[in-house]
Parts: C-alpha cells; sequence; structure tokens
C-alpha cells in the first residue's frame, strides 16, 4: 500500500548484490558464543532467531523468483582448536538454540566433502544453502516491481534534504531530478559514499574478488560431490562453490580500495591453488570483483541516521540472506511495527579510529598483519 522509489546509480545488481560467493550462512555474521558474550543468552537468541528468518525469507524469495537454492556449507578450519571450537558450536545449537543441522567432520569426513586435503577437520550445515546471486537479485527485482515499486537505474543520488523533523518529507536529489518522501531508507553498502558521514565512519567499503575456471564437466569428480558450497577460516576468507556447469566459482583475497587490481586472476589464483592443487591446468575464464562493506565487530550497522530515515549496511561477507532480511525489517519499521530493526539496531557498532577519513589507511595495514599470519599458519 505504500508508493515506493528506488533510485540506483548503476543497475539493479552491480554492486555486491550481484557479484558475490552466493552463500546463504545461518544466523548471523558472528557465532552465538560471541553474540552471547557482548550481549546476553537472550538478545543472542533473538539474533540467531533473526538471521533464521533471513534464510527462510531469502529461500522464500528465491523460491518465488524462479532462482533455485542449493542446499549445504561446510566451514573448513586450519587447526585441531579451530576443529575444536565448531565440535562445540554445534553442540551449543543443538543443545541452547534447537539447531540439530550442523555435522562436525573430522579431517578425512571434510576432505571427502571437499575434494581437498588443505584442512584440518570443520563442519557442513546443511540447514546453510547457496544461490546464484545475481539470478537472485535480479529476481527480486522483478518481484518488486510487480509489487508496484519503481526502479530508476542510471541515477546517482547526490544528495538528501533530511526531513528537518518526524512528520515532515525529505527529498532526494540526484543529477536528474527529485524525489520527495515521507520516508528514506539508505541501502547502499559499499556504495555510500559521502551520503551520510557518521554512518561512513562505521561502514567500511572493501573489495572481494572471485574467478571462475572452465566447466570441469566430469573431470575431478572428487570436488564437492555433493555441490555443497564451503569457506574456510582465514582472516581473508576463501569461499567456492560449484555452477549447474560445474564451474568453480571461487572467492579470496580482498583490497581496501574501490579500485580493481588490474590482474584479478593473479590475486585469486594462488588461494584456488592452495586448496585445489590438482587444479593447476585448468584455465580461469572470468574474473571479477564486487565492493561489499565491513563493520569493526563484523554485525551489520542498523541505524536511524535522521528523522524518518533508516540505514542498513555492513554485512561483512553475511548479506545474501542479512541485507534481504533488512528490507522487511526497514519495510515494517516504516509501517510502524521497528521491532525486528530495534534489535539489530541495539548491536553497537563502532565507528573505525580515525572515522571515514583514516579508516581505509588504518584497515590496509590490518589486513597486511592478518594476512601474514594466514600464511604462517597462525
Amino acid at each position: 500500500g505504500l508508493s515506493v522509489a528506488v533510485i540506483e546509480a548503476q543497475r539493479v545488481g552491480f554492486g555486491a548484490s550481484g557479484r558475490n560467493g552466493g552463500q546463504i550462512g545461518s544466523g548471523q555474521r558472528q557465532e552465538v558464543d560471541w553474540l552471547e558474550a557482548q550481549l546476553g543468552r537472550d538478545a543472542a537468541r533473538r539474533l540467531w532467531d533473526l538471521g533464521e528468518e533471513a534464510k527462510a525469507l531469502t529461500r522464500a524469495l528465491a523460491a518465488e523468483a524462479g532462482v533455485s537454492v542449493r542446499d549445504g556449507i561446510a566451514h573448513a578450519c586450519r587447526s585441531g582448536a579451530e576443529v575444536d571450537h565448531a565440535r562445540h558450536m554445534a553442540e551449543h545449537l543443538a543443545r541452547h538454540y534447537g539447531y540439530d543441522k550442523v555435522q562436525v567432520l573430522d579431517r578425512d569426513g571434510l576432505a571427502q566433502a571437499l575434494g581437498s586435503s588443505a584442512y584440518a577437520g570443520g563442519d557442513l550445515d546443511r540447514g546453510a544453502g547457496h544461490v546464484q546471486p545475481l539470478a537472485l537479485t535480479l529476481g527480486l527485482a522483478r518481484l518488486a516491481e510487480a509489487a508496484g515499486a519503481r526502479i530508476h537505474e542510471g541515477s546517482e543520488v547526490t544528495g538528501i534534504d533530511h526531513a528537518p523533523h518526524a512528520g515532515a518529507p525529505s527529498t532526494v536529489r540526484t543529477a536528474g531530478g527529485h524525489v520527495t518522501a515521507d520516508h528514506v531508507i539508505l541501502a547502499c553498502n559499499g556504495y555510500l559514499g559521502t551520503l551520510d558521514r557518521d554512518i561512513a565512519a562505521r561502514v567500511m567499503p572493501i573489495n572481494n574478488y572471485i574467478v571462475a575456471t572452465a566447466p570441469l564437466g566430469d573431470a575431478f569428480p572428487e570436488i564437492l560431490p555433493e555441490r555443497i558450497a564451503a569457506a574456510d577460516t582465514k582472516f581473508v576468507v576463501n569461499y567456492w562453490r560449484l555452477d549447474h556447469r560445474r564451474r568453480l566459482i571461487f572467492g579470496g583475497g580482498e583490497t581496501a580500495t574501490y579500485r580493481f587490481p588490474r590482474d584479478i586472476d593473479g590475486v585469486v589464483r594462488p588461494h584456488l591453488l592452495s586448496v585445489y592443487p590438482q587444479l593447476a591446468e585448468i584455465p580461469l575464464t572470468h574474473a571479477w570483483g564486487g565492493t561489499l562493506a565491513i563493520t569493526m565487530n563484523r554485525m551489520p550497522c542498523f541505524a536511524r541516521p535522521a528523522p524518518n530515515c533508516l540505514s542498513a549496511s555492513g554485512y561483512s561477507g553475511h548479506g545474501v540472506a542479512m541485507a534481504t532480511l533488512a528490507g522487511r525489517l526497514m519495510a515494517e519499521a516504516v509501517a510502524g511495527q521497528a521491532e525486528g530493526f530495534d534489535a539489530m539496531a541495539a548491536v553497537p557498532t563502532r565507528p573505525f579510529p580515525g572515522g571515514a577519513a583514516l579508516r581505509g589507511p588504518l584497515l590496509v595495514a590490518g589486513m597486511a598483519w592478518f594476512g601474514l599470519r594466514d600464511r604462517l599458519g597462525f
């Protein structure tokens, strides 16, 4: 019953929403033991339930849009201590959260699930899933337009004149015109730019990179035989899945800049071969990057930056489901039911040291340090 306009600088799916790894993870970006320690058991349970709602919503919208979702994400651990933690978390989720879909795997079990012996073990979450992300994003756009939303592509927002008080209209300006609205939703994630400096101080844009191999056909049947997706525990995470033609879609490597490297293949290939050395002679046919956004604590930043304005961003690699849910939570808040939005907004998201001006250089230094730790196996 609302009049909705989407103002899009590029094309639908241009950013990380269309170029990501497609993983629909369980819960929140941080595990429930972290949430319990920081926020208490009750808040952790509410946030876990919202994460499960995000998965269900994403699956339902994908089905409505005719986009298939495959089940299963393996989490690959690099050390015995990490495998022990995975076992503890699986038991904890089953006992205290009623979630019994995580199967702990030893070294041999994970190697069989992945087709790689690079890891010490891990777990397989059969309640999680993965999807072709651009197909999902375009499907959501079709559903939105069918429901009456108007999507204006190629219309970069140059500024927002926020309502001076609740009940007054806001104006969203572009080079070609403007929109007057009772409510404004900032859904820019890594592309927020200077539209809101307070949010920008808390949300850091970074680039992540993905390659696709040539179709593997019947070769290498050991690689992901159940067609699950996978991700590991490195600070800069490696993540991968097979597409419908058995191309390996593999992501790895990050930079804290909007610029992409000239040779994305060269950035990602070493990460791929560290997991699947048997693919050394297989050509990479596609390589791309996308700008996502992270926060200091890797939990999304939900905020009310101005009267009648809502913002959600900083999904930190957990956005396929959580960003989809954020849309529903913000729509409910606009309609006067803000319980879910407020539960997410209650998670504190501190500004990066130095705010928007210094967050980039400091992150580069931090990424270099953690990259060294990854290479040394810490």
